[in-house]
């Protein structure tokens, strides 16, 4: 196994290119080739074409410091902007392409906000996507992805060679906005190293053999500094495609897997379940894959459903799949993206716990005999160079094992706050601890080795009925069960009165109309489950529920719909 010099420079420019030395490629498949053939590119090669950009971008004025946005779908000419980006020493922000797009102003309007809230020197533009952008007044220059290329340029420019500091902004990443309003958290260089490095002293990753399959947006940190970043910046094959390719048909993920020898992929549990589906298909057809190779499929970005990954493993054995290579992971924009990871090849491990105990006593306990049952994944312990802590939300009392409360980290892979957003950084940083508004506690590892990561929910989205904190997943899980309900695609939260009460609503995505026997079917499984019965349930046409741009539900947006009646009724 070969692993790079560790006496470097702390700035993502000089990992790039001893990593361009290696020897290793990026391919792009599917719509990401930008042709029929899959596309194959040396990141040497690559590395040489950013220098080539970057001149251009040095020449329209770009300089260190600046941020600059890209606005596009995965592409070779995409991903080498955003490398040409940091030669030039600017902050690179991936604009984010709604995996659901209502309308082109919607669009344009959530461009224009990342675009002022990020203060953008310019926007690099795929030009496919030029003619759904027109530019006002006091937006940034345009640039086109073909005005990048010099080979399309008659006059050339050299680019000069710019200072390195680590402290630089890298990459402002927006926040999903699955709970509040999109924020921009602030990446510099040292602490996209020092999460990329902890994040393969975790993994081990192998330079010679590993193989990482991507599908995923790269305007969401999984896909731009989880998969993108860390193979160019430790030099990893990498096979690349878009999410627009995944989507149109879940089998693509799961072929080039096979195809190509994948030995690392990721993705969100949503992901899994329609993989799963696709696999399903595969066999019933009789196509046979070899997954075999795969050592790590991350699930993560959104919560993790045990069912899901244990239908996956089975629906991907029959292909070879390893039992062991699914891996549940914690992370988030503002700690880069990995926060806490398990074992390679342990597999999925759950807590057995007791939902009321959780939900009255804040404490996981394993149930009595022929009580109630909730399974929760263990996450795995924290990188290298993290720490962190629970403590009970109100009193910032550090909590002990098993007991619930939120969870803090500390550590140089944190983010260093919001951009131009002090109120917001000042309650997000509290004396160095980043409050990440996850619900969850610690464990003792399996066999007794470190302690575990459990996440059971989110401190703005805890449903508060009678004094018990019911968990909207719960809710959501025992809703999406019941057959003509897209599982998934159901959103669960209170809507207090007049009197001060809390009352239960679920809104759910339907796939036919027989809603009298679903509402009645949803009511029995919630009140089964959870203990309490929703006061309102809301039927929805397939894809109208709000989600944000990676895919995560809005559970904040949609209450907001449902109080101004602007849920779109089945």
């Amino acid at each position: 196994m070969k692993s790079l010099n560790s006496e470097i420079r702390n700035d993502l420019l000089s990992y790039i290119e001893k990593a361009a030395a290696k020897g290793n490629s990026i391919t792009f498949v599917g719509s990401a080739s930008g042709g029929d053939k899959p596309q194959t590119v040396k990141w040497k090669q690559l590395h040489q074409d950013a220098h080539d950009y970057a001149a251009v971008l040095q020449a329209r004025g770009i300089k260190p410091g600046d941020h600059v946005a890209v606005l596009g779908l995965t592409s070779r000419p995409l991903v080498t902007a955003i490398q040409a980006t940091w030669l030039a020493g600017a902050c690179i922000i991936v604009v984010p392409i709604p995996m659901r797009m209502n309308s082109i102003g919607e669009f344009i309007n959530q461009t224009r906000a990342h675009l002022a809230s990020s203060d953008a020197a310019a926007l690099i533009v795929d030009p496919g996507m030029v003619s759904f952008y027109e530019p006002r007044e006091n937006d940034p220059p345009i640039i086109t992805l073909d005005e990048l290329n010099q080979q399309n340029n008659k006059n050339s420019t050299i680019y000069h060679a710019i200072d390195r500091d680590p402290d630089r902004l890298a990459i402002m990443q927006f926040t999903s906005g699955s709970t509040s309003a999109p924020k921009g958290v602030m990446l510099p260089h040292r602490v996209i190293c020092a999460n990329i490095n902890a994040m393969d002293q975790k993994v081990g990753l192998d330079i010679d053999n590993d193989v990482m399959v991507s599908w995923l947006p790269l305007y969401h940190d999984m896909g731009l500094i989880g998969i993108l970043t860390t193979a160019m910046f430790k030099g990893c094959s990498l096979i690349l495609s878009s999410p627009q390719d995944f989507l149109n048909n879940p089998a693509n993920w799961m072929r080039w897997l096979s195809d190509y020898g994948g030995t690392i992929t990721a993705g969100p549990n949503f992901s899994y379940i329609l993989a799963t589906r696709a696999l399903k298909r595969m066999s019933s057809s009789g196509e046979k894959l070899d997954l075999s190779k795969i050592r790590l499929a991350l699930n993560g970005a959104e919560p993790i459903e045990p069912d899901a990954v244990e239908n996956f493993v089975a629906a991907a054995k029959i292909h070879g799949f390893r039992p062991g290579a699914e891996f549940c992971a914690f992370g988030m924009a503002e700690v880069t993206i990995g926060g806490t990871f398990p074992p390679v090849m342990r597999g999925m491990v759950c807590d057995i716990v007791d939902p009321e105990i959780l939900e009255k006593e804040k404490i996981a306990r394993y149930p009595a005999k022929n009580k109630k049952m909730r399974r929760l994944p263990l996450l795995g312990s924290p990188l290298p160079g993290l720490k962190m802590r629970i403590c009970d939300p109100d009193s910032e009392q550090k909590l002990g094992l098993r007991q619930v409360g939120e969870l803090q980290i500390k550590g140089d892979s944190v983010t260093t706050g919001y951009y131009k957003q002090p109120e917001a950084s000042e309650k997000l940083l509290k004396d160095g601890w980043l409050r990440t508004g996850d619900l969850g506690y610690f464990v003792e590892g399996p066999g007794g080795g470190t302690d575990e990561l459990v996440i059971c929910g989110r401190l703005k989205d805890v449903i508060i009925i009678a004094g018990r904190n019911i968990y909207p997943q719960d809710i959501e899980r025992a809703s999406g069960s019941v057959e003509g309900v897209r599982p998934g695609n159901v959103i669960a939260f209170s809507v207090g009165t007049r009197h001060g009460k809390e009352f239960v609503v679920v809104v759910a995505e339907v796939v036919n109309d027989d809603y009298a026997s679903i509402k009645r079917k949803i009511r029995y499984r919630v009140l089964s489950a959870c203990g309490v019965s929703p006061k309102e349930i809301v039927l929805v046409k397939k894809g109208t529920l709000p989600k944000t741009s990676s895919g995560k539900l809005q559970r904040s947006l949609c209450r907001e719909q449902y109080k101004n009646n602007e849920l779109e009724l089945a």
